[in-house]
C-alpha cells in the first residue's frame, strides 16, 4: 500500500473506531490511562499491518487487535504491579539488616542480661534462660530437673522483679 493511501486509510480507521476501540480497552483492562496507551498500541499495530485489513472486515479486525493488545497487557501486568501499602508498609517494617537495630538490640540484650544478674537466686538463672537465652519453660524444666509449674512460677515472678527494676530506672532518669 502506497504510503500516502496507508496513513489516509488509518486517519479514517481512527476516526470511525478511535472511541469504539478506546471503549474495549477501557472495559477490558478498567484503567482509563492504559486503555488510552492501548488505544494508540491498537492504531499503530493497525497502520503496520494495513495490508491484511479489507474495508468489509476493518471494524472487526481493529476490535480484535484491541482484544489482544489487551490481553497481553494484563497478562504481563502481574509483572509490573505496583506494590500495595500493606507491601511498602511490610517492607519499611523490615529493619533486621539495618546496623543501627542490630546495635540496638545488642545493647538491650546486654542491659537485659545485667538487668537478670540483679534478681536473686533461683530468678536471676530463670531470667537469663528465658528472656535473654530465650528457652521455653518446658526446655528449662528438664535441664535443671524441675516441675514445669514451679519453672513457669518462677518465669512470672522474674518478670515482675525485671519490670520494677526497669520501672526504677526510667523513674531515676525522669
Amino acid at each position: 500500500m502506497e504510503l500516502i493511501n496507508a496513513q489516509q486509510h488509518l486517519t479514517e480507521l481512527i476516526d470511525s473506531y478511535q472511541n469504539l476501540v478506546f471503549s474495549i480497552c477501557c472495559k477490558m483492562t478498567g484503567d482509563y490511562f492504559a486503555a488510552e496507551d492501548l488505544t494508540q498500541e491498537t492504531f499503530l499495530s493497525a497502520y503496520r499491518h494495513l495490508d491484511s485489513c479489507t474495508k468489509t472486515n476493518e471494524k472487526a479486525w481493529l476490535c480484535r487487535i484491541a482484544s489482544n493488545k489487551c490481553i497481553d497487557y494484563l497478562k504481563s501486568a502481574s509483572k509490573r504491579q505496583i506494590p500495595s501499602e500493606q507491601d511498602v508498609f511490610e517492607t519499611a517494617a523490615d529493619t533486621s539488616f539495618e546496623p543501627e537495630t542490630h546495635i540496638l538490640e545488642k545493647e538491650i540484650k546486654t542491659t537485659l542480661l545485667k538487668r537478670c544478674g540483679k534478681l536473686k537466686p533461683p530468678y536471676d538463672v530463670i531470667a537469663r534462660l528465658y528472656f535473654y537465652e530465650e528457652k521455653k519453660a518446658e526446655e528449662i524444666a528438664a535441664a535443671q530437673n524441675k516441675n514445669l509449674k514451679t519453672v513457669q512460677t518462677q518465669i512470672y515472678r522474674s518478670r515482675a522483679m525485671l519490670k520494677k527494676i526497669y520501672e526504677k530506672e526510667r523513674n531515676a532518669y525522669e
